[in-house]
């Protein structure tokens, strides 16, 4: 065997190679001369083949869908290509100069693509026996992402020409640039010179600085290895080149330079930002796409204005995290297995203004304010309570608090026999003090009284969607139902009887400013508005003397209840002010105990007044306002009777004018004292 003749025989390959090159790019050259005198045949062939070019003045590039907070903050966005389109007249000089310097330095003088540039470019090529260099035009640049395939040949090179002319014919220099700015690949998922700006420095391309606009006019070439986080060197030195060839075209001083080079850039973090609101967002998300698609959620750059408070919501998560936390301690549990969810609006609107359906969305999507069914325990009781003083009774009604069967073929024993929390029974008790104090047999009784039927349909009525059991045991809150849903029937009653809808979206804009929708506040009048008076004053002695005493430290009046179903399964506080409704649950996914002691206002009460304490910060303290036809009475807090004035302790009780007790003196609300509790008044007045 003859070792040279693999060799002289690779060599005359190479040779045959070469040649079929030099044919190919002469061709090209000429065949590029023949389509600008326009007399080739085969340029007009070719010209029939090309995309049309005329979408080019209506430019509708796939773009960011931004959500903003109620205050107009930027929290969220959704995109398959990060993108944020800029105006001409928005993009600085120097940004311009930076990328007509490092990509295209006769950009203004050429007819779409540069015969200097090609011809660089094919003598580069054959050197290297391959093609290693374009000689690309941005124009030429433009053609090729918005109209042709990536790949590398001579054929794709000349339509690629071609394609340039035409738009060089077709669109303004200021128009094609404005297209490479806003269309061309910046690196780190960002498309575009205001995504770039934005993503690398945290601020608009209006904002650049010389030192910062050539370095992303550095990262066409290649984005991944010029990237400053990841290849600072080969990032300064790719920008060193672009400030100097800037200087030759004349575009900067040698001095303008110098600094630029000097400068220290600071980068913001390429990690994920922590999402402010992962469970809000992702109802936001979900809504857009299933009601205009994904193409218009991900690609049309919607504006979506949403009615998060970022104040409240801070709060919100803070006080989950805090008060999970403090359980785990006390119970000795695993960090994380306890979960939590807090769910606020404005019952006067409906505006939700915060939202937690979970302690961390990246381990679980699921959203435990929306979408868990969950038993209420005592929570629901206030709306037992609300039902039965529209049906005639008072707070000062009394029951008996006794043992009480009732027959249960599920049960071994065939029997049902409820019992109060403290397993003690009380006598006779007031309504309000059987409220305040979550007396289960009394509200069993109430409920038997009032009637099934009339119960289950007035809670619908304020808000309850889920199918409610039909038996006495849904006095104990045995019928599952959702946060979100035992706040929407709080809010009935801290907005004067009025049922609301809750909302997250005010407002969807697309990229020409036309409104797709905007939300009108959904209000109706459910409930007599001194029925609604009546229940929340109750609900405010559970704050001042009840089970929910712990949330009395807000320091302002406030409405609320605690909720503890069987074995402390699930643990609730639900309170609400005029302007604010918010509930918190907590518990295990499993449904397993909390612990013994672990009920609602040792659990969920004091996550409630974390919240609290920060969204209402700086807000003034407001009463309930008290409607026309409500009349009061002092009254005996045992026997519910009227007072006397030997009766010590003695509270003035709400009535309906008209339903007050025989003989008893009535005052007027305009002559209630000012300024002080409803129910620690001073018993001399």
């Amino acid at each position: 065997m003859i070792p040279f003749k693999p060799v002289a025989l690779r060599r005359k390959m190479s040779s045959r190679r070469s040649v079929l090159r030099i044919i190919i790019v002469v061709f090209l050259i000429i065949f590029v001369s023949a389509a600008l005198a326009g007399s080739s045949l085969v340029y007009y062939l070719l010209l029939k083949e090309l995309p049309s070019i005329a979408a080019l003045k209506d430019y509708r590039p796939s773009i960011t869908t931004r959500v903003y907070a109620d205050n107009g903050e930027l929290i969220d966005e959704f995109f398959l290509e990060d993108r944020k389109v800029i105006k001409y007249e928005d993009i600085p000089k120097i940004v311009i100069q930076a990328f007509v310097s490092a990509e295209d330095a006769r950009f203004f003088q050429h007819k779409g693509f540069d015969m200097q540039s090609m011809s660089r470019a094919f003598f580069k090529n054959l050197e290297a026996g391959r093609i290693v260099q374009g000689g690309s035009t941005i124009t030429q640049q433009v053609a090729k992402v918005l109209y042709l395939s990536p790949e590398k040949s001579y054929l794709r090179k000349i339509k690629e020409a071609l394609l340039a002319y035409k738009i060089d014919k077709y669109l303004t220099k200021e128009e094609i640039i404005t297209l490479y700015l806003n269309h061309i690949y910046l690196g780190h998922g960002t498309y575009g010179i205001e995504a770039a700006s934005q993503g690398y420095f945290g601020k608009s391309a209006r904002d650049l600085t010389l030192a910062e606009a050539a370095l992303l006019a550095g990262l066409p070439k290649a984005p991944s290895s010029y990237s400053p986080y990841n290849h600072p060197d080969k990032a300064y030195q790719r920008q060193a080149y672009v400030l100097s060839r800037m200087q030759e075209d004349g575009f900067i001083s040698k001095s303008e330079k110098d600094r630029a080079i000097a400068t220290k850039l600071r980068f913001r973090s390429i990690k994920p930002k922590d999402k402010i609101a992962p469970y809000f967002i992702e109802n936001v998300r979900r809504y857009v796409q299933e009601k205009y698609g994904r193409d218009v959620l991900y690609k049309e750059g919607l504006e979506v204005y949403t009615t998060l408070n970022i104040q409240m919501q801070k709060a919100a998560r803070e006080a989950v995290a805090q008060g999970l936390k403090e359980i785990e301690e006390r119970e000795n549990f695993e960090k994380g297995l306890v979960q939590g969810a807090l769910f606020a609006m404005d019952p006067k609107s409906g505006a939700i203004k915060s939202m937690v359906g979970g302690r961390d969305f990246n381990r679980s999507e699921f959203n435990r304010a929306t979408q868990s069914r969950r038993q209420p325990g005592s929570a629901f009781k206030p709306l037992i309570y609300t039902a039965a003083f529209d049906k005639g009774m008072t707070p000062s009604t009394v029951i008996v608090d006794a043992p009480i069967v009732y027959p249960d073929p599920s049960s071994p024993d065939g029997v049902w026999k409820p019992k109060n929390f403290d397993e003690k029974f009380l006598g006779p008790t007031t309504l309000h003090n059987a409220l305040v104090h979550s007396r289960n047999i009394i509200t069993i009784k109430v409920l038997e009284e009032i009637g099934i039927d009339y119960a289950t349909a007035y809670a619908a009525n304020m808000g309850i969607t889920s199918p409610i059991s039909r038996n006495l045991s849904i006095a104990l809150g045995t019928s599952g139902v959702t946060l979100q849903e035992l706040v929407r029937a709080y809010g009935v009653l801290a907005n004067e009887g009025k049922r609301v809808q809750p909302f997250f979206i005010k407002k969807i804009v697309d990229r020409t400013g036309h409104v797709f929708e905007e939300t009108q506040p959904k209000v109706e009048q459910v409930i007599d508005p001194r029925i609604a008076f009546m229940t929340s004053y109750v609900m405010q002695d559970v704050v001042e003397s009840g089970t929910g005493q712990r949330v009395k430290r807000l320091g302002r009046p406030v409405a609320g209840k605690t909720g503890t179903t069987d074995d402390t399964r699930d643990a609730w506080f639900l309170g609400f002010t005029p302007t604010l409704v918010a509930g918190v649950w907590v518990g295990f996914d499993q449904e397993r105990p909390l612990g013994r002691l672990e009920v609602g206002g040792r659990a969920a009460a004091p996550i409630w007044l974390y919240f609290a304490e920060k969204a209402l910060d700086k807000m003034p303290a407001e009463v309930f306002p008290i409607p026309e036809g409500i009349v009061f009475i002092k009254v005996d807090p045992k026997t519910g009777a009227p007072a006397r004035f030997w009766t010590k302790g003695a509270r003035f009780e709400a009535f309906l004018e008209g339903t007050t007790p025989e003989n008893a003196e009535t005052v007027d609300p305009a002559n209630l004292p000012e300024g002080v509790r409803k129910f620690d008044m001073d018993p001399n007045f």
